[in-house]
């Protein structure tokens, strides 16, 4: 095999290899629901507390869509945990995102570890960091 086949080889390796990981974000452009923008898939994988918690809110009636709103972040986040205690050792999960124009009141709360919820929010913040305000946006959970 020439060096330039191997290097080829290598690099659809490493490239592969990324993608299942997770390292390297799969967006799909093709939406199922033909609302949003963009589609992301959430890795259940990584977050399986948060990931139980996305499925169970939408199978409850909780949109799949996020239409980014961070200046409404502050005040959906403290519409949805009103009246919801703080639980030692947990956070209070919130979906949809409190970042989303569909958060706010009647959001579905859960508690989850702090490390899957802030992990999780990290992962999604990153995902969304390029997406201005107003694009819409589904998650889906494999």
């Amino acid at each position: 095999m020439t060096q330039k086949k191997m290097l080829m080889l290598i690099v659809v390796l490493l490239i592969g290899a990324a993608y299942l990981f997770g390292l390297v974000p799969i967006e799909n452009k093709t939406v199922s629901n033909g609302n949003a923008d963009h589609t992301i898939v959430f890795p259940s994988d990584r977050y399986p507390q948060t990931a139980k918690h996305i499925k169970e809110a939408i199978a409850s009636g909780k949109s799949a869509i996020c239409t980014i709103d961070r200046n409404g972040a502050d005040e959906n986040r403290q519409e949805s945990l009103k009246g919801i205690p703080t639980k030692k050792g947990f956070d209070r999960d919130e979906w949809p995102m409190a970042m989303c124009a569909e958060g706010g009141t009647g959001a579905h709360i859960q508690y989850i570890t702090p490390s899957d919820n802030r992990g999780a929010g990290s992962w999604i913040s990153n995902q969304l960091e390029d997406f201005p305000d107003g694009t819409k946006v589904e998650i889906l959970v494999k």
